[in-house]
């Protein structure tokens, strides 16, 4: 089992994934505003509840409907106070870890919800789920539902939306080139096909590849690699594995394909980069998020109707996609649970996905929680490109059992500890550091597997 975590400097700060990456730089600034007029201070009870939220566009749009649809109906009144990620998670941390009942409900990732879990800083939700029959718990996807819950099997938080990874592609460049993709593609195959793709139209690169250092952004593709490779952080008994051959043979493949075929200045290119490359018809393939596909089906896009999307590259394993959902979860000292949990129940219902789609349009719908958001056919044509190879991504995740051997924690892209945001990062900027070219492969994963062993004699003979 984890040890129990109880200091908030084992909270460290990491750094964005996919959505986040890009809605960072349109909100920067704290926005402490009222969903109404009127609303209570900070701690109050009574029908005010206050709500601590990252800034991404879709949390931005609730926050517009708040007033209008969720006050209006049941009078509970909402002071939400808006954070760019990085931020967002240090007050969480804070506030949660202290349990001071500042906020009644917070955005929190399926890698904060077990942590948060063990720590009683947050409230069990299935009591509320049990009465509330509209909600539809079971509705929402197993996988998804599985990693917002704690190790004693009850769910702590419930999902805003979720994702997964796949593989993007230009399939008028394949036809002009007659390359195939393969419907269920290898990592080697891809190897392949990026080497042929690379220079099919002028500026083109074959492939895009996060290399820009931190756990959110490197670490999460490479560490879907690794897994189908073989490879582990840590083995069922925490010890560190990062010099083991599968994750050389995994990093090393990774680093060349990126170095070889893959966009230029790739050290220091992100999400955020390789969808500005895919959009603008600077590489054949891309890797990542399936968030992103929004924005390549997006009516200003380039690339709009050309893209095409296959599953997860793999090796080892039948799946390799990660699994992320930003998620509402109530603090245990929240002053008015059962008000907050009428905002959630709200805010991640049915109701609230066909609000979106009728003011924002269906593809803004926040998906990738629930089963029956993909048998809308609003949403099935408006997402039609995309929505089955995401749907699929995101069931056939496994968040417990991501590689060939037993882990000690929960996690596809990351692992379930405290430290690892941390950790996760510092080895990042040393792979980030052979893919510039100043080190070897070699070199980044010795340097890094002592990092690994610093966390893991914390955890040694831990194992669950």
């Amino acid at each position: 089992m984890r040890r129990r975590s109880r200091q908030l400097s084992r909270i460290p700060r990491p750094p964005r994934p996919a959505r986040a990456a890009v809605a960072t730089a349109t909100a920067g600034v704290l926005l402490t505003l009222p969903a109404c007029a009127g609303a209570g201070a900070l701690g109050q009870g009574g029908d005010t509840i206050n709500v601590l939220m990252v800034n991404n566009p879709q949390m931005m749009e609730l926050r517009k409907l708040t007033a209008e649809h969720f006050t209006k109906e049941t009078g509970i009144k909402v002071n939400f106070t808006v954070l760019p990620e990085n931020d967002v998670r240090d007050k969480i941390g804070q506030d949660f870890a202290n349990q001071a009942g500042q906020y009644d409900v917070a955005t929190v990732s399926n890698y904060e919800t077990p942590i948060f879990a063990k720590n009683e800083w947050l409230r069990p939700l299935d009591p509320y789920t049990r009465k509330d029959k509209g909600f539809d718990q079971k509705d929402i996807l197993p996988s998804v539902r599985e990693s917002l819950s704690g190790e004693d099997g009850k769910v702590y938080a419930q999902p805003f939306y979720g994702e997964s990874s796949f593989l993007m592609y230009r399939k008028d460049v394949f036809a002009e080139k007659s390359l195939e993709m393969p419907k269920r593609p290898t990592w080697p195959q891809v190897a392949r096909l990026a080497a042929e793709a690379d220079g099919a139209e002028r500026g083109m690169k074959g492939i895009c590849l996060r290399g820009l250092p931190g756990w959110g952004e490197l670490i999460a593709p490479l560490t879907t690699v690794v897994n189908t490779f073989g490879g582990t952080w840590f083995d069922k008994d925490w010890k560190a594995r990062l010099d083991d051959p599968a994750f050389k043979k995994a990093t090393k493949f990774y680093v060349d394909l990126v170095r070889k075929h893959g966009e230029s200045g790739a050290a220091q290119s992100g999400y955020a980069e390789c969808l500005n490359n895919m959009t603008q018809g600077k590489t054949a393939m891309w890797y990542d998020a399936t968030a992103g596909a929004g924005s390549l089906e997006g009516d200003k896009s380039k690339v709009k109707g050309k893209i095409g999307y296959v599953p997860a590259p793999t090796l080892k394993t039948p799946s390799s996609g990660w699994l992320y959902s930003w998620a509402w979860g109530i603090q245990k000292a929240s002053r008015n649970p059962d008000k907050a949990w009428k905002f959630i129940s709200w805010a991640s219902g049915k109701e609230y996905e066909r609000l979106v789609g009728k003011k924002f349009g269906w593809a803004n719908v926040p998906a990738g929680k629930r089963a029956s958001t993909y048998e809308l056919p609003e949403y099935k044509k408006a997402a039609g490109a995309f929505h089955e190879v995401t749907r699929q991504a995101i069931t056939k995740a496994r968040p417990r059992d991501p590689g060939v051997q037993p882990r000690p924690t929960i996690g596809i892209q990351f692992v379930d500890i405290p430290e690892f945001a941390d950790l996760g990062t510092k080895v990042s900027q040393e792979i980030s550091a052979a893919i510039a070219g100043r080190q070897s492969v070699e070199t980044a994963l010795s340097k890094a597997q002592k990092l690994a062993e610093e966390v893991s004699e914390e955890y040694e003979g831990r194992g669950r």
